[in-house]
């Protein structure tokens, strides 16, 4: 029986985000950006901002890397990218997802509040839309995030 070799370099990593990462859609943007590049992984809030455990070829890892700090969402605010490698490489099933947030000591910042974006002021002013005239509109791009946030990490419960 013939054994393939794989010459394609795999790194596996375990990537600290830092700054105002929380609340601003980036655990989506991480995940679209992980998926698009055939990793496996996930990636979760902590009460330090956002961490990324993610497995599969180097070149796709460097990839995602640049992409978190070039593209990040509008709102968030990248301070610091702390990479490691995770070791022992893990054995993880195909696929990137996100993962339930972890808590801590809070050293995360909390994104201010932002004005509404004209994404969402279009669509309250549309009669055929849903939320047409409702106050509370908001979305990755806009809205309450100081004024709404109980605790960090910034999920539902802590809103």
């Amino acid at each position: 029986m013939t054994q393939l070799q794989c010459d394609i370099p795999q790194r596996a990593e375990r990537i600290r985000v830092r700054g105002l990462v929380q609340g601003v859609g980036f655990r989506p943007f991480v995940h679209r950006l992980a998926h698009g590049l055939g990793l496996s992984g996930e990636v979760w809030n902590d009460a330090e901002g956002v961490l990324i455990h993610v497995a599969g070829e180097a070149a796709a890892v460097e990839e995602l890397v640049g992409a978190i700090a070039a593209e990040a969402p509008a709102l968030a605010r990248v301070t610091a990218i702390e990479r490691s490698a995770w070791l022992p490489p893990p054995a993880l099933a195909a696929g990137f997802r996100i993962a339930a947030s972890a808590g801590g000591r809070r050293t995360a910042g909390v994104v201010p509040d932002a004005r509404l974006c004209a994404a969402c002021a279009a669509e309250i002013a549309d009669p055929a839309e849903r939320r047409y005239r409702y106050a509370f509109s908001s979305c990755t791009a806009c809205g309450p995030r100081f004024s709404i946030i109980a605790a960090i990490p910034y999920d539902r419960p802590n809103t």
